[in-house]
Formats: C-alpha cells, sequence, structure tokens
C-alpha cells in the first residue's frame, strides 16, 4: 500500500531507542526526511548509523532534553514546519502515591506530559498556518489500566490521551490532524531489560523474563515493529480523516503489564 510519505519531512522524539527508534526507521523506509531528538548524542549518531547506513542525507539529530521547555523552541527554529510530528520521548517510573515523590513526579512530567503539550504548542501553530500536518502521541495503555502502583504513568498517560482527543476533535478543520497511539506491553528493550531484573530477583533466572508474558495473547508483548507500522500509518493520508481519537494497539488484551507502558 503506498502510504504517499514519499519527499515529507518528520519529527520523532525518543529516537534512539525503542518504539521511537522503530517509528523513525520506517518513516525513513516510507521515503521520509526524519529528524531524530533525543537527549544523548552518541545514541542519536549510534541509531542513525543503524537506520541509513551512514546515509546522512536520509536524517537530520538534534540532541536535545525536551524536559527543558526553552529546548522546545530551539527545535522549532531548527527545523522549520515538519509534515509529521510524532511525540514519543519520556518513560515515567513505577510507584505508587507514597512512593513518588513531588519532585519525582515533576521531573517525569515535564519531558512525557509538558514535553508532548509544548510540542504540540509549537508545532501545531506553525501547522495550522501552513494548513497541513500530523502529530501522533504516543502514550500508553496504563492510561486505560489504571494501576495505583504507576500512578504518576497513569495519570499522564490518562491526560495525554485527553488532550489528545480534545485537540484533534477541533484541529482538522485546520487540515491538522492529532491523535494518539496507545501501546499495550511491548518488547522494547527498557522492559525487555525491566523484566529481567524482575526474573533474576525472583526466580534467580534472568533467562525466565518472557514467563511474565505468558498470558498475553500468543504469549508475547508486542514487538516495536508492530507500533511502529500503525504510528506511521496514521501519519500517513491513507489515515487521512482520523483525528481526535486514541487508537489502542495492546493484542486485545487489556494490557496486564500496563505499568511498563
Amino acid at each position: 500500500m503506498e502510504l504517499g510519505l514519499t519527499g515529507k519531512v518528520a519529527l520523532v522524539t525518543g529516537a534512539s531507542a525503542g518504539i521511537g527508534k522503530a517509528v523513525a526507521a520506517e518513516l525513513c523506509r516510507e521515503g521520509c526526511h526524519v529528524h531524530m531528538v533525543s537527549r544523548s548524542q552518541d545514541k542519536l549518531s549510534a541509531a542513525a548509523e543503524e537506520l541509513t547506513a551512514g546515509d546522512a542525507t536520509k536524517v537530520s539529530l538534534h540532541a536535545m532534553d525536551l524536559s527543558l521547555s526553552h529546548n522546545v523552541g530551539k527545535l522549532v527554529d531548527a527545523v522549520g514546519t515538519p509534515d509529521i510530528l510524532v511525540n514519543n520521548a519520556g518513560a515515567i517510573p513505577a510507584g505508587d502515591l507514597q512512593t513518588i515523590t513531588e519532585s519525582k513526579w515533576r521531573e517525569a512530567w515535564d519531558l512525557k506530559v509538558f514535553g508532548y503539550l509544548n510540542m504540540t504548542r509549537a508545532f501545531m501553530a506553525k501547522m495550522t498556518d501552513r494548513g497541513s500536518g500530523v502529530i501522533v502521541n504516543v502514550t500508553g495503555l496504563a492510561a486505560d489500566r489504571t494501576d495505583a502502583s504507576y500512578v504518576a504513568g497513569t495519570t499522564g498517560n490518562a491526560g495525554l490521551n485527553a488532550f489528545s482527543r480534545a485537540v484533534g476533535g477541533r484541529s482538522l478543520s485546520d487540515g491538522v490532524r492529532v491523535l494518539a497511539v496507545s501501546p499495550g506491553p511491548v518488547a522494547t528493550e527498557r522492559l525487555v531489560g525491566l523484566m529481567r531484573s524482575r526474573a533474576e530477583s525472583e526466580f534467580n533466572d534472568a533467562e525466565s523474563w518472557q514467563e511474565y508474558f505468558k498470558n498475553l495473547p500468543d504469549g508475547r508483548a508486542a514487538t516495536v515493529q508492530e507500533i511502529a507500522d500503525v504510528v506511521v500509518f496514521m501519519a500517513s493520508e491513507r489515515a487521512g480523516y482520523v483525528s481526535g481519537t486514541v487508537v489502542t494497539v495492546d493484542g486485545g488484551h487489556g494490557g496486564n503489564l500496563a505499568s511498563f507502558a
């Protein structure tokens, strides 16, 4: 299926690993020039080398901490008006209300929640002026599978889903689509690392980490490619009438591992 993405300019945050890296790779394959954003220049450079086999014309790299709001303005100046923005940066730590201190909560939300809001505000204004653009916010199933032991993430992802619905419910009249993609458990390096650590602690056997997935469909978590494929399709003109909604990608299970989304 032709997605109509050849020659488009895309901006992907959290692009050095996991879902963000897979999205950046797929957008490159579809013919986009991809601006990849992450905090670490070294990790960005390594990811870009892997994605492009050294073809620097396919990507631009921006080592920026988007929890610092002034960096959003710098990114706007550097990138201009992309056709596609994928907000993906951020990982909110697990913990209940008493465990997650105010400072830890604010630090996590500065990147994942306010980072998404600030990026959407800045780039949506540019897209609206042009009359076209797509913003996809990658959230997480903890928004719907509320979890007291992941309270900052549950609350943050729920807020981002509501934000995407609210903004995207009106944006199409300006030619801009805004939506969220909400994955269930995904076998990112981060999640596999968490599962290996837990298996080592509980079973004294890190290699038994896949036991945690046995009750999921097919006994596994989603691959990053499966999530990236949905994000890229939603960013394409093939999904041109999709806005103000949340696309859940969880295998129909509901996400027993929502606390790691």
